[in-house]
């Protein structure tokens, strides 16, 4: 096996390396190694709690607005203003990311939303818990999309969609596993115990920082030759060690990937990355704005409009989110043989249907709002996880992760906008006419999908943004 091994190392140690197209075709031949699959799921994890931080407050208001005596402006501005902290955080930390690298950036990322948890558990009034999770937004809002850079950078083309979204699951299982912590915990120990359970991911600072290597696309964009070729060394030396065959590389027919500079925001609203930008932007904003905007509202919906008890509000939420969860599997699993556009499509005009349902039959049951919001929660949850993957398709290593936290930013607005337009129309008195602008604003995006989105399924992150 040794033998092997230098025999390999020095087959591609002999070639010239001018430029990283010969590193990127080495990178794309790769199968899943150990390394990748630890990277994933370290990185995975913290994922996991940037999903169960983020929805934690929808689990914990119920009985804050009891116990503070929460107006819904005062309630919709606390779940605001994590979001608003979080497209701050997005859009600092994806820019940072391009510059100093994704595995540091991830770092302090995660340090900050951890310890901002500690903080929501202290807090004394409404007033402090928006700044706290203000603050904790920031942290959440910053850890996404350079994980997601980082991961979608770790694949190669032709499974990529179920690698990353494999990965991605696990932001929703945060989700899930949200909704069962507070079933269990919140009637017994009260709010604070959601925060409690998020000051876990500290811990996962120290293996990032120490057993990770760093993206070797952004290490070959930054002209680090030398250290990408290391890092792909080992993942070869992996591959073999656990008797996995390498086959030649594929040519990968893009110009030098050795030189270019870093990404900037002239060049991402250019001819070529300034339509894809505002495509995605509208994607980002609309999904999210109906889907975080239900799945943050409906246990309070539950509560205070159809009187129930707090564990069967939590639990109806628990329902839907698990639904969203199955969905999103089965996403995973059939988005590179379907493909994104077309599933996209599909799921955004299946969603359309229940939400217009809900308005024509007023959503006057609970019963009613759980079997027609869970399945269009259902289907936008498959667009919303998986647009990472798709905004990592669109952008090169240089833009990747500032392309990302920018989309993502509008992933924010549309989470503060929902609330606040629940708020409003809610002042009304009925539920209904929420569900009738939620099916406008996705039917929209839908029409901006079938027009403007390109497929990317298949093809090397390099052939589709140069």
């Amino acid at each position: 096996m040794t033998s092997t091994l230098m025999g390999e190392a020095q087959r591609w140690t002999s070639a010239p390396m001018d430029d990283g197209s010969r590193l990127i075709a080495r990178l794309e031949r790769l199968p899943v190694t150990k390394p990748v699959m630890w990277a994933r799921g370290c990185v995975g994890m913290a994922t996991f709690f940037d999903g169960y931080t983020t929805i934690a407050i929808a689990y914990a208001m119920p009985i804050l607005s009891k116990t503070w005596h929460l107006t819904p402006a005062t309630a919709a501005a606390i779940i605001s203003s994590g979001y608003f902290g979080q497209l701050i955080g997005a859009v600092i930390f994806g820019w940072l990311a391009e510059r100093i690298g994704r595995l540091p950036v991830l770092a302090l990322a995660i340090g900050i939303f951890a310890i901002m948890s500690a903080a929501c558990v202290m807090s004394w009034d409404a007033h402090s818990l928006m700044l706290f999770r203000f603050l904790q937004g920031i942290g959440t809002g910053g850890e996404v999309p350079v994980a997601s850079a980082y991961v979608n950078e770790l694949s190669g083309a032709k499974k990529r969609g179920r690698f990353f979204l494999l990965y991605e699951l696990l932001f929703l299982v945060g989700l899930t596993t949200a909704g069962a912590i507070g079933l269990v915990l919140v009637p017994a120990f009260g709010w604070k115990a959601m925060f409690i359970v998020g000051m876990v991911p500290v811990a996962l600072v120290v293996p990032l920082r120490f057993f990770l290597s760093e993206s070797p696309r952004w290490l070959i964009g930054r002209g680090r030759l030398a250290d990408a070729e290391r890092v792909i060394e080992r993942l070869e030396a992996s591959a073999l060690r656990s008797g996995k065959p390498l086959p030649e590389p594929a040519d990968v027919p893009v110009s030098s990937l050795a030189a270019k500079p870093v990404g900037s925001l002239k060049e991402l609203f250019g001819p070529l990355y300034g339509p894809r930008s505002l495509m995605l932007w509208v994607m980002w904003f609309g999904t999210y704005m109906v889907n975080n905007g239900l799945v943050t509202w409906l246990p309070t919906l539950y509560k205070t409009v159809f009187d129930m008890p707090v564990a069967k509000a939590i639990t109806y939420g628990f329902i839907s989110t698990g639904f969203a969860l199955v969905a999103s599997l089965a996403c995973a699993l059939l988005i590179d043989k379907v493909g994104r556009r077309r599933w996209y499509i599909g799921a955004l005009f299946f969603a359309v249907i229940p939400l217009v349902a809900l308005y024509l039959e007023g959503a006057t049951s609970p019963l009613m709002v759980l079997a027609l919001a869970t399945p269009a929660y259902a289907a936008l949850q498959t667009v919303t996880y998986s647009l990472y993957l798709y905004s990592g398709e669109l952008y090169p290593t240089r833009l990747r992760s500032l392309g990302a936290g920018l989309g993502s930013a509008w992933l924010r607005a549309g989470s503060m906008a929902g609330p606040w337009v629940i708020g409003l129309i809610m002042a009304g008195g009925s539920p209904a006419p929420v569900f009738a602008v939620f099916a406008g604003v996705v039917a929209a995006t839908g029409l901006v999908v079938v027009f403007r989105a390109p497929e990317t399924s298949g093809k090397a992150l390099e052939t589709l943004s140069p």
